[in-house]
């Protein structure tokens, strides 16, 4: 896995490296926001998963996410605050974007 310093660099090589599809979590799936594709935990995997936390402040956690799906043929990328999908989600997606990697 690669080493990024900033949220944005890590988004600009994942775009480059075909993961061009912005996910968005819903309670049970993620959703591609540009066609509405759903994607169930079963229907996706994690292909690899980086943490950025702002110097300025310690609070302001992100997880950024490069998900596949070989059966939808869709690489995409989900940009989540840490835990917050916790709150919403199902206890199988908050499983899923939880597991280590």
């Amino acid at each position: 896995m690669r080493t990024y310093s900033t949220l944005s660099e890590a988004i600009n090589d994942l775009t480059k490296r075909g993961y061009t599809t912005n996910f968005n979590v819903e309670s049970d799936c993620i959703v591609c926001a540009d066609n509405l594709i759903r994607l169930h935990p079963d229907e996706f995997q994690i292909d690899e998963t980086y943490r950025f936390q702002e110097m300025s402040d310690l609070d302001n956690e992100s997880i950024l996410y490069a998900i596949s799906s070989p059966q939808n043929n869709m690489k995409g990328l989900l940009v989540n605050a840490y835990g917050v999908y916790s709150e919403t989600a199902t206890t199988e997606l908050v499983e899923k974007l939880s597991a280590p990697r």
